[in-house]
């Protein structure tokens, strides 16, 4: 597996011509693909973010990572993808999940897996560009050129089978952790059976949080807001991993203390809830030869390319560093 990936959103604070200078950037690392986080309190508009990499790109792939069908109505999103892809003269990417930072702070509550299902149905027959009978009528999208691959962010069993049924990709999202990286994998497999699907139908994507530094403590304070974002996610899970079934009580405190407009800020006050042993756990946090030594045991899973969620603060810098000495010393014998 050399197929590597970054995953980032654009902060309030950060200037939108920043979006640019990384993404050129990105490209000239080899990076094969960028994905913008979709949350409309707490980042700068993704459309826009994506807009800017692909006029300053030529060869990487684009989309968001994730967006939703609660408060974008898929011929929305579907319209705005296709620009997307023509910008990019054929390098947009669809990943669509279920909501929870954007949808819940607008109120809403994320999609059913049967919802996304539909959803996924009605883009695909919008990307036709022909006539089609949806919501009540004969609609058409005048903008479509092609089917643009759609991606799942995925995690719960539930989403992993219906990714393995019918998505082009799966966002595998969760925990950089091998064991529960393969308890999903199997889930995925599920629906590919179901559906007499090959594995070669499916680019599985893996979304990892890393923070590479040479003293422990910093880096696992570096992770801690994702991974508390991560936790609370996790709450009102119903299965998981049985090894995951310890940190329960974790994930309730971290429910009740996360605060939604911190969502993955490194300011973020509800970020000491964790133990340490559950950070280590979700994400990958310490020197290099730590961080090399957990993701040589995630790129020999069934995996087709890892995607980095490019922490905020010195974010060239931590590009620079997965390029230039992570991903070498992961690829060395």
């Amino acid at each position: 597996m050399n197929r590597w990936a970054l995953s980032m959103g654009v902060s309030p604070r950060e200037p939108l011509s920043n979006v640019a200078v990384l993404a050129s950037a990105a490209e000239g690392f080899g990076f094969e693909a960028l994905w913008y986080i979709d949350f409309q309190l707490g980042m700068k508009d993704v459309y826009a973010a994506m807009n800017l990499a692909a006029l300053s790109t030529e060869s990487v792939h684009i989309g968001p990572s994730v967006t939703n069908l609660v408060t974008r109505h898929a011929t929305v999103t579907a319209n705005a993808i296709t620009a997307l892809d023509e910008l990019t003269d054929g390098r947009a990417m669809l990943g669509i999940g279920a909501g929870w930072s954007a949808v819940m702070g607008a109120g809403g509550q994320p999609s059913k897996l049967s919802d996304i299902s539909a959803g996924i149905d009605e883009i695909r027959q919008l990307f036709t560009g022909e006539e089609q009978a949806l919501y009540g009528d004969r609609i058409q999208l005048k903008t479509a050129r092609r089917q643009i691959p759609i991606y799942i962010a995925v995690s719960q069993p539930g989403m992993l089978r219906l990714c393995g049924e019918k998505a082009d990709g799966a966002i595998l999202m969760g925990a950089a952790d091998p064991e529960f990286c393969k308890w999903q994998l199997d889930y995925i497999y599920e629906g590919m059976a179901r559906a007499g699907r090959d594995r070669s139908e499916l680019t599985i994507d893996l979304v990892v949080t890393m923070s590479c530094r040479d003293d422990e403590e910093s880096a696992l304070d570096d992770v801690r807001a994702w991974a508390t974002s991560q936790a609370a996610t996790f709450e009102p899970w119903k299965t998981m991993p049985a090894a995951w079934e310890r940190f329960r009580p974790e994930f309730a405190k971290a429910a009740s203390e996360y605060h939604l407009v911190d969502h993955l800020s490194l300011h973020a006050e509800h970020k000491q809830v964790l133990s340490d042993e559950f950070v280590k756990a979700v994400a990958i946090a310490g020197d290099q030869a730590a961080c090399v030594a957990r993701l040589k045991e995630l790129v020999a899973l069934d995996i087709d390319r890892v995607t980095f969620a490019l922490l905020s603060g010195g974010r060239m810098d931590r590009m620079e560093q997965i390029a230039k000495h992570i991903i070498p010393a992961v690829l060395a014998d």
